[in-house]
C-alpha cells in the first residue's frame, strides 16, 4: 500500500515528473479529440479539421495564449505599427464628387447598380480608411494561431471597382497567416459591368490593362495573387442564400467570413473576429458595421461615441437593434469587448466552417434573399451555440439606394412576398406555437403563402436536439419585448372601406410621419391592410394610425406599448377615438381623414372591415 508521503516522494522524482507531465499532456491530446468526435459527429468529422484543433491544443499546453489579453501599456500585437498618410481621391474615406461634365453618366449608371459607380472608379482599390475603433482596440494582444480564414464575398451584376476595392480591402488589412482565401462566387450576372463608363484599368503584370466585362477577365485579374483569391461561379441564379451556402461549402479554411461585394474592411479587422471562435467553435461573431456613402463613397460610422448595440426584430420579423441591456454590459471590464447578441443583420459574420455545415447552411428552402439572417440566429442559438458582435471589428458597407436587380425565374413559381415566404418558413420550424401567432397577428396574410415542405428542417432541428423558442427568449433576447411586447390579438383586420364614398383607409405609399389617405380598394392588403387589436391600437404593418388636429395619421408606434385609443362598433360601423370621444370621417368636399363628433346616421362616418383573401 503507497502512503500519502510515499506518494510525494515519488511524485517529486524527477523521473516521475516528466512522466506525469508526458502523461497528462497525451491525456489532454485524447480528450480533445474525443471533445471534438462529438462536436463534430461520426458522420461529419474532418480529419484535417481535428488535426488543427489538436495541434492548438498541443501549444496551449506551452503556455500560449488562448484568448485576447488588454495589453494598456503597448499596442497590441497585430496592430499596424504605422499608417501611411495617401492623398487622392476619396483617400483616408473622404467624399469624392464626380465633375459635371460626368454628372448624366453618373446619374444614368447609379439607375443600373443603386452606387454611383463614376466615384467609386475614380478612387484607389487601395485607398486608406479612417480608424472608426474605440482606443481600447489598439492594446488587445490576441492569440498567435488563430484559425485559417475563407473570406467569402457572393456578387450579382456588382461593379466592378466596388467588387475589387473589396478584395483588395481584406488582402491589405488581414494577417496573411490567417486568411486562407477570398473566394468569389458569381451567382450568374448577366450585366457588362461598368457599363456606360471607361473600361476599369487595373494593374496587371508590369502595366495597366483594362479590366473588361466578362468573368475571364477577372480571372486573369485574380492571378497576380498567386492563389490568394479564387473565383467560382453558379451555372444558373441561385440567389443569395444558396450562393452563400456553396461558398462555405467551396471554402478551403477552418472559418468562413462572408462580406457583402462592396466593403472596405477596417485596420486590425480579422484577428477580434477569430479569437472569439478559437477559444469556441460554436460562436458565431459579427463585425460593427460602418456606412460608405452610395454617392460620394465617403467612409463614415453608423454608430456615435462608445454606443453599443445588438440585433432583436419586432414580430412582423423587421430587423431592429436595440442597446445592450445591463445584464450583458456588467459581464465585461472592457467597452470593446465582445458581446453577446440574439442576431444580426445578416450579410457580414464569421462561423466555423464545419459547425456551420453541422447546422445545415441555410435552409435550402429559403429564396434569394431575406429571413436568412433570423433561421441561422435562432438555429445557433437554440442548438447550442452563440453569437457575438465585435466591437474591434470594423468593416464598411455601402447602402444602396434600392435593390438593383429582381429574384428572375428564382420566384415565379411562388406566390406572394417572397419575403414574407421564408421568414413563415423560418417561424414554423423555430417559432413555439405561441410565439407564431405574433408573428401572424403582425402580417395576417402569411397564413395564406405557401412555404414549401419543412419535414427535412423539422427533423434536423430534432436531431441536433434543440431548445424551444420559449428558451432563446427567456435566456438570449430576453430584453426584445421591453420594445416589442407579445401582441394582443386582432379583433378586426383587413381592409377599412367607407360606406359613403366606397374607398378604402390607405396610407398612400408613405413614410410615417404622414396623413392617411383613402384610395379605390384593391384587395391586395398592403399599404390598406388595417388591423384593430384586442387593445385598442390601430395598426397598418410596423406603424400605428393616430389622431390629432390635423387629421388621420400614420405614426411611428410607441416603443414597449400596444395599446391604443381605438374601439370599433360592429352595430353602428363607427370608428371611436377613446379619449377625444369623436369619430373617424371622410371630408364630403375633399375626402380627407378627420376625427368628427359620432352622429350614428352619417354614413361618411360608417367603416367596414372586410378582410382580405388573396389571390395566392
Amino acid at each position: 500500500m503507497i502512503t500519502i508521503q510515499r506518494l510525494k516522494v515519488r511524485l517529486a522524482h524527477p523521473r516521475h515528473s516528466k512522466r506525469l507531465k508526458v502523461f497528462f499532456i497525451a491525456l489532454l491530446l485524447g480528450l480533445g479529440l474525443i471533445y471534438l468526435y462529438f462536436q463534430h459527429g461520426t458522420g461529419s468529422f474532418n480529419r484535417s479539421s481535428a488535426d488543427s484543433h489538436l495541434e492548438r491544443l498541443a501549444r496551449h499546453s506551452k503556455n500560449q495564449i488562448l484568448e485576447p489579453v488588454f495589453v494598456f501599456e503597448k499596442l497590441g500585437n497585430f496592430e499596424p505599427k504605422e499608417t501611411e498618410e495617401r492623398t487622392g481621391p476619396g483617400q483616408n474615406g473622404k467624399p469624392h464628387y464626380v465633375g459635371p461634365e460626368k454628372q448624366n453618366e453618373a446619374r444614368n449608371i447609379f439607375m443600373e447598380y443603386g452606387i454611383n459607380l463614376i466615384v467609386s472608379d475614380e478612387i484607389s482599390l487601395d485607398r486608406a480608411v479612417p480608424d472608426m475603433r474605440n482606443p481600447e482596440c489598439k492594446h488587445w494582444d490576441y492569440p498567435e494561431d488563430l484559425p485559417k480564414t475563407s473570406v467569402v464575398i457572393v456578387f450579382h451584376n456588382e461593379g466592378w471597382s466596388t467588387l475589387l476595392r473589396t478584395v483588395h480591402s481584406v488582402l491589405n488589412r488581414s494577417p496573411p497567416q490567417f486568411l486562407e482565401e477570398v473566394l468569389l462566387v458569381d451567382d450568374f450576372s448577366d450585366k457588362r459591368a461598368g457599363r456606360g463608363q471607361p473600361p476599369l484599368l487595373v494593374p496587371l503584370g508590369q502595366g495597366l490593362v483594362p479590366l473588361g466585362a466578362n468573368l475571364q477577365n477577372l480571372n486573369e485579374y485574380i492571378k497576380q495573387f498567386n492563389g490568394k483569391v479564387r473565383l467560382v461561379k453558379n451555372v444558373e441564379r441561385e440567389g443569395l442564400i444558396r450562393s452563400k451556402a456553396r461558398g462555405a461549402k467551396e471554402a478551403r479554411g477552418e472559418v468562413v467570413l462572408f462580406l457583402d461585394s462592396h466593403c472596405e474592411v477596417n485596420l486590425n479587422w480579422l484577428p477580434p473576429l477569430l479569437a472569439p471562435i478559437l477559444k469556441d467553435r460554436t460562436t458565431m461573431t459579427v463585425p460593427i458595421i460602418d456606412g460608405i456613402d452610395k454617392d460620394t463613397l465617403e467612409y463614415r460610422p453608423v454608430y456615435q461615441g462608445n454606443q453599443r448595440f445588438r440585433g432583436i426584430f419586432e414580430w412582423g420579423m423587421f430587423y431592429k437593434e436595440t442597446e445592450i441591456p445591463q445584464r450583458e454590459a456588467e459581464r465585461h471590464k472592457y467597452i470593446s469587448e465582445p458581446y453577446k447578441s440574439p442576431t444580426h443583420a445578416g450579410g457580414l459574420f464569421a462561423i466555423d466552417r464545419e459547425f456551420f455545415l453541422k447546422l445545415g447552411a441555410y435552409d435550402p428552402g429559403l429564396l434569394v434573399w431575406g429571413g436568412e439572417q433570423y433561421e441561422l440566429s435562432f438555429k445557433i442559438w437554440q442548438c447550442g451555440g452563440s453569437i457575438e458582435w465585435v466591437p474591434c471589428s470594423r468593416v464598411g458597407h455601402i447602402y444602396r439606394g434600392f435593390m438593383p436587380y429582381n429574384f428572375g425565374k428564382l420566384a415565379e413559381k411562388k406566390k406572394g412576398p417572397l419575403i414574407t415566404i421564408n421568414n413563415k418558413r423560418v417561424i414554423e420550424v423555430w417559432f413555439d406555437d405561441e410565439y407564431k401567432e405574433y408573428f401572424y397577428t403582425r402580417e395576417p396574410l402569411a397564413r395564406f403563402l405557401d412555404m414549401g415542405d419543412i419535414t427535412e428542417q423539422l427533423e434536423l432541428k430534432k436531431q441536433l436536439g434543440c431548445k424551444n423558442f420559449k428558451w432563446f427568449m427567456e435566456n438570449v433576447a430576453y430584453d426584445l419585448p421591453l420594445k416589442y411586447p407579445e401582441l394582443p390579438p386582432n379583433v378586426y383586420w383587413g381592409e377599412l372601406r367607407n360606406e359613403a364614398v366606397g374607398l378604402c383607409m390607405d396610407s398612400m405609399g408613405h413614410s410615417p410621419p404622414t396623413l392617411m389617405g383613402i384610395s379605390a380598394c384593391h384587395g391586395y392588403g398592403n399599404n390598406q391592410l388595417v388591423r384593430l387589436n384586442a387593445k385598442g391600437q390601430l395598426g397598418l404593418g410596423e406603424r400605428c394610425i393616430e389622431a390629432d388636429r390635423q387629421g388621420i395619421k400614420l405614426a411611428f408606434c410607441r416603443l414597449g406599448t400596444v395599446d391604443g385609443p381605438w374601439l370599433y362598433d360592429s352595430e353602428t360601423k363607427s370608428l371611436r377615438h377613446r379619449q377625444q370621444q369623436k369619430c373617424v370621417a371622410v371630408h364630403p368636399q375633399t375626402n380627407q381623414l378627420h376625427l368628427a363628433p359620432c352622429v350614428d346616421v352619417n354614413n361618411y362616418q360608417k367603416w367596414t372591415f372586410k378582410t382580405v383573401v388573396p389571390n395566392w
